[in-house]
């Protein structure tokens, strides 16, 4: 479980022959969403890469932007990355529009790299789909957000380790947030098939389902972990993805806000 610093639904996806690797070895590209209000229209810059970011209707004051697969993923030598930049009141949605399987790497490896900043009141909201680790496939997947006071991120994550009948590969996450420039949540997992399976990590469980708040807390609640600083996180281990209850919660965290001086 994370350590607060100071010293501090859906069935898995099934895949037919899962690929070796890109045509291109080691594929990089980033893909970037960088939102800035404005009084008269939310400015809104998306560039393409691994994955292409789409912007959807949505309720004044919001950025809603759908992330879409635009090749085959996730295979050997891939890089994905994520840039994430939202500056003033406005909220930004991120959704994706379906979940991800990391194939067999027959010894490959591939990362997963996420960045967010949020300025001058941001809010930013990311629904996650379940991200499946195949047998044998080789994954580090890191977060690094950095927000001002006034800002908030909450995001859903939900791991799932092999598909029907697979124990599942190796995953190695890692987390980091910091609020102002100070430290707010440090988490490194090893969630590799050796290392999963103690007790104080997943146990027999196979899937890792969480909510996370930064820059506000969740109420109390004895499933609640609250960090030291402004943030929470509520998590389920279970079985099958769509065993876990962390749907109401989810809406209940992602309900809109309403943001002055945004259309």
């Amino acid at each position: 479980m994370p350590t607060p610093t100071n010293h501090p639904q859906h069935p898995t996806p099934e895949v037919l022959a899962p690929p070796l690797a890109h045509p291109a070895a080691d594929a990089r590209s980033i893909t970037r969403i960088e939102v800035v209000a404005d009084p008269v229209r939310d400015r809104c810059l998306l560039t393409t890469g691994l994955l292409s970011p789409r912007r959807l209707r949505a309720p004044d004051g919001v950025v809603r932007i759908a992330l879409v697969a635009a090749s085959a993923l996730l295979l050997a030598g891939d890089h994905v990355e994520i840039q994430v930049v939202v500056s003033g009141p406005v909220k930004l949605d991120i959704i994706e529009t379906a979940g991800t399987v990391a194939y067999a790497m027959r010894g490959g490896s591939a990362r997963w790299d996420v960045t967010v900043e949020l300025t001058d009141g941001a809010q930013l909201t990311w629904h996650g789909e379940p991200f499946v680790v195949s047998e044998g496939a080789d994954v580090t997947r890191s977060m690094t957000v950095d927000l001002e006071s006034g800002c908030t991120m909450a995001f859903r994550e939900s791991l799932v380790f092999g598909r029907h009948g697979e124990t599942g590969g190796t995953l190695r996450s890692s987390q980091r947030a910091r609020l102002d420039g100070e430290l707010l949540l440090a988490e490194d997992l090893d969630l590799s098939p050796t290392a999963r399976p103690g007790w104080a990590i997943l146990g027999d469980a196979r899937c890792l389902d969480s909510v996370t708040a930064l820059g506000r807390r969740l109420p109390d609640d004895p499933t609640t972990l609250q960090l030291e600083g402004p943030g929470s996180i509520i998590r389920r281990l279970v079985h099958d993805q769509h065993q876990s209850d962390l749907a109401q919660s989810w809406a209940a965290l992602s309900k809109p806000d309403k943001i002055s001086g945004c259309s």
